[in-house]
């Protein structure tokens, strides 16, 4: 589905940690301005689905782990001047970024536009710029989780408004 960059949108995803590193996916969608660059695990929220649901079915698509959202770890604004040329518009994201758990057991394949999954020390997430980095914000992500920040998952009420 092409994408029209007309008004802010929503994305969902996930600051995954295990053992003092972050996990990252490369992107890998061809003829798009971000392929090969890192990103946290995330994506478009669809229309009429719950954002907690919508960050597990991303982080299971991006990652082939099963997440279990723990909290949210904070609701970021983010424009893309950096790309508008080349999407002749401005991408906005309003991004919900959970924390939670991952199970590593059984990892499936990841999605096709993903190239690659590892795992970063936020030190070397810092020392990215936007030639590898996607989203700059993502250092802000990384630092807020290491900071503690936390709100809790009822902080979303999903509501879906029938004829009735």
């Amino acid at each position: 589905m092409p994408r029209i960059f007309s008004q802010t949108f929503c994305v969902v995803g996930a600051l995954i940690e295990k053992d003092g590193k972050i996990a990252l996916v490369q992107e890998q969608a061809k003829d798009k301005p971000d392929q090969g660059k890192w990103n946290q695990p995330a994506g478009w929220l669809d229309v009429g689905e719950n954002p907690i649901v919508g960050a597990k079915r991303e982080v299971e698509e991006e990652t082939g782990f099963t997440f279990t959202p723990t909290a949210i770890l904070r609701i970021y604004s983010l424009v893309r001047k950096d790309i508008e040329e080349q999407l002749n518009g401005t991408p906005h994201a309003i991004k919900i970024i959970f924390v939670g758990d991952i199970n590593t057991d059984e990892q499936k394949k990841f999605h096709d536009d993903i190239a690659d999954l590892k795992w970063f020390t936020p030190e070397e997430i810092y020392r990215m710029d936007n030639s590898t980095l996607r989203d700059m914000d993502i250092k802000r992500l990384v630092r807020d989780y290491f900071d503690g920040k936390r709100y809790p998952l009822d902080l979303i009420h999903h509501t879906v408004q029938n004829k009735k």
